[in-house]
Order: structure tokens, then C-alpha cells, then sequence
């Protein structure tokens, strides 16, 4: 099922997709990009995104944020732009609710402690762990491992921040996008289509304005202290300006839903202006640009660092959060060392694919068996393995 005609010319087309690496009938319903987006959505890695953290732990409170709905978001953002520049929204949709599978419990602390134990086994990132799930681990289907998803979906996940090789970095490969490649090539020297690239810009635009919202609840920074921050403090005050006497609350969801408004039309008058000087005649012209299709003008540009700096300073590094990164790092610290060196204390389907204690294939195993878990999971396992009064299951 293919519906191209209300495409730009430089967007991913159904009809000319890459296909699969095991084939399968077309859908009769479906494009390829919207039924790769419903096998995400169907996968048990979605799922378990509702239970973990994106900068709050799960159990913290039921207002936060957490991986699932800032998917989501990122998602709705992604669909807003591409709609707006004739892009496929299927794919960037599929590659907004794809792109955190492969994040471990308790948010960038977990993938900080993974990385650390794994660097002598090849190393843990979360996106190439993202690619090991929708290609290996989710296992579903009769024919084949992973999910089989589209080469332009595989595509997007692995490059959505840029080439991976080329010249243009000299950061290693990580472990299981280099292990992927070398049956399946992704092309990782060029720039991904622009439905993914206004992908990872949704993402960046989702999570700066929900931190600010929930770095607010949580009462880390005050609204008083975002006066200073180029547009976000202009826009709150725009907002009080306009209703004086406005409840707290309020507020904040205004003053962020307008934050979200200026970086998405910005978005759209510069990726217009870069589409107007490219002129690419498909997605693989995008793809061999040489630079990003998609992007933020150099002034919204520097209002984004500007507010990634105050988070950072003001949000991530808190005591709160500090205090809460070093019990889950040490909690996955514990749980890696342990089960790497006891390799027969995992549970039975993953005993079976590991190996001898410390070995690389068991902490391969291992990595992946933490990297799936929920917060409220791991708790629960550091529990069962290190409370002698703890039920074993």
C-alpha cells in the first residue's frame, strides 16, 4: 500500500522504500513506515518505556515524565513538522516512538553505570542498544529475530544524530551497530532522510520544555530564576504580562506549550530556507548533503544551549537528582558485577545464552538483561539477590 502523492519530492517514499532484510509480503492496509511504527508500538520494549525514568524515577510521582510519555511527545512534534514540510509522518513517527527502546532503567545514570562496566567488553550506548532490540532481542515472529523493520527506520535509529563515519567523527563504533552493519548496511557515512533528522530535533525540543516543566514541579529552579534565560524567560514574562493574575500552574503550561510554538516555527523558516538552497531531488540527495537538512537558525541555535546549560546546572546536577543517580548507578553497578560473575543466577532463558563468568558473551547477556528492565524491575532484582530475606522470584 503506497500513498505518495501528497509527498515532497525529498521525502522517504513508501514505493521506494529499501525494504526489508527478510522479506514479507506488502500490507493491504498499510504503508511500510506505518506498519513498522505499529510493530513498535506492539513491542514489549515500548511497554516497558511507561516504567522508566526520563529524568525522575518511576516511583517519584505520577506527574512526571517518564520514557513512554516523552515518546510521545517527541512523537506528536515530529508528526506536527513533517506534516508542515510534506514529509513522511509515519516514518519520523515510527522513529520518535523507536528511539529511547534501547535507554536501561533510571535514565542516563543506568546507561552511565552500563557503560562504565561494559567498557571492557565492547562498550553500552543506548542507541546502538535501541538497534540490538528491534533487530535481536524483541522476539515475536515466526520467521525472524527482532522486528524487521524497514532499512529507512534502521536507518534513522542508528544516524538521527548525524554519520557515524567518514571522516566526519572519530568515535568508535559502538558494538552493536558495528556488529549489525557487517551483514546489513545502513550506510553510516552519510546524513539520515529528513524525517529523521526532524525527528532527533523533536527530541531535543520535547525534553528541554518538559524538564522545565516538571523541573518546576519538582521545585528544583523557580520561574524567577528562568528570568534570565534567552527566550524562555522573555516568554514567561510575556505570558504573566498578558495574565497578571494567573495561577501558578497555568502559567507554566503556557508559557512552555509557546517555548514549543517559536523552536517549531523556527524550525520550519530555516529547514525551508535550507530546502530552498539544496533543492535535493529525493531523500538520498538529503542524505548526501554534507549537512544537516533540518535545523535551528544560529539565534535559536544559542537560545537552545543557553537552556541546556541552566538545566544542566540547575536541574540535572541537584542534589536531589545527584542523590538519586548514585543509588541507581550503584544499584546497576551491583546487579552487572554480580550476575557477570554468577552468571547462573539469570533467570533460565538467559542463562542459556550466556557463557562463562566474565566472559564477553555472558556480560553481553547481561547488559542486555539489565538494559530491558523497568526501574521498579531492577529494585526489585537488586532485592532478590541481595536481600537474604527476599523470595528468589
Amino acid at each position: 500500500m503506497n500513498r505518495d502523492a501528497h509527498l515532497a519530492p525529498w521525502a522517504c517514499q513508501p514505493s521506494s522504500s529499501r525494504g526489508r532484510l527478510y522479506p514479507e509480503p506488502e500490507s493491504k492496509t498499510r504503508t511500510c513506515f506505518q506498519r513498522d511504527r505499529d510493530r513498535i508500538i506492539h513491542s514489549a520494549a515500548f511497554r516497558r518505556l511507561e516504567y522508566k525514568t526520563q529524568v525522575f524515577v518511576n516511583h517519584e510521582g505520577d506527574f512526571f515524565r517518564t520514557r513512554l510519555t516523552h515518546s510521545l511527545e517527541v512523537s506528536q512534534i515530529a508528526r506536527s513538522i513533517c506534516r508542515a514540510l510534506d514529509l513522511n509522518e509515519d516514518l519520523a513517527e515510527a522513529l520518535a516512538l523507536a528511539h529511547d527502546l534501547g535507554h536501561p532503567p533510571f535514565g542516563h545514570a543506568g546507561e552511565d553505570a552500563l557503560s562504565a562496566m561494559m567498557a571492557p567488553y565492547g562498550g553500552f550506548d543506548h542507541n546502538a542498544q535501541s538497534l540490538r532490540v528491534i533487530t535481536r532481542l524483541e522476539r515475536r515472529y515466526a520467521a525472524f529475530d527482532g522486528l524487521n523493520l524497514t532499512w529507512e527506520t534502521l536507518e534513522g535509529v542508528v544516524k538521527h544524530n548525524g554519520p557515524l563515519t567518514g571522516g566526519r567523527t572519530e568515535t568508535p563504533l559502538p558494538y552493536a551497530i558495528a556488529e549489525y552493519v557487517r551483514t546489513h548496511d545502513l550506510e553510516l557515512d552519510t546524513f539520515p532522510s529528513a524525517e529523521a533528522q526532524v525527528a532527533a530535533l523533536a527530541d531535543d525540543i520535547a525534553y528541554n520544555n518538559h524538564d522545565i516543566d516538571d523541573g518546576l514541579s519538582a521545585a528544583l529552579f523557580t520561574i524567577e530564576d528562568l528570568k534570565e534565560v534567552p527566550l524562555v524567560g522573555p516568554v514567561f514574562a510575556e505570558v504573566h504580562q498578558a495574565w497578571p493574575d494567573i495561577e501558578r500552574g497555568r502559567l507554566i503550561h503556557e508559557a512552555v506549550r509557546r517555548l514549543i510554538g517559536h523552536m517549531v516555527h523556527d524550525l520550519l523558516a530555516e529547514t525551508r530556507a535550507r530546502i530552498a538552497a539544496l533543492a535535493p531531488a529525493s531523500a538520498d540527495t538529503v542524505r548526501r548533503a554534507g549537512a544537516p537538512v533540518v535545523g535551528f537558525s544560529p539565534t535559536m541555535q544559542r537560545n537552545d544551549a543557553a537552556l541546556k546549560a541552566f538545566l544542566r546546572t540547575n536541574m540535572y546536577r541537584h542534589y536531589k537528582l545527584n542523590r538519586m543517580t548514585s543509588k541507581a548507578r550503584r544499584l546497576v553497578r551491583d546487579l552487572f558485577d554480580l550476575l557477570v560473575a554468577e552468571p547462573g543466577c539469570l533467570p533460565t532463558e538467559w542463562r542459556r545464552q550466556a557463557g562463562a563468568p566474565a566472559t564477553s558473551q555472558t556480560a553481553r547477556v547481561v547488559a542486555d538483561y539489565i538494559a530491558g528492565m523497568t526501574d521498579r524491575f531492577a529494585a526489585d532484582e537488586y532485592r532478590r539477590l541481595f536481600d537474604v530475606q527476599s523470595r528468589a522470584s
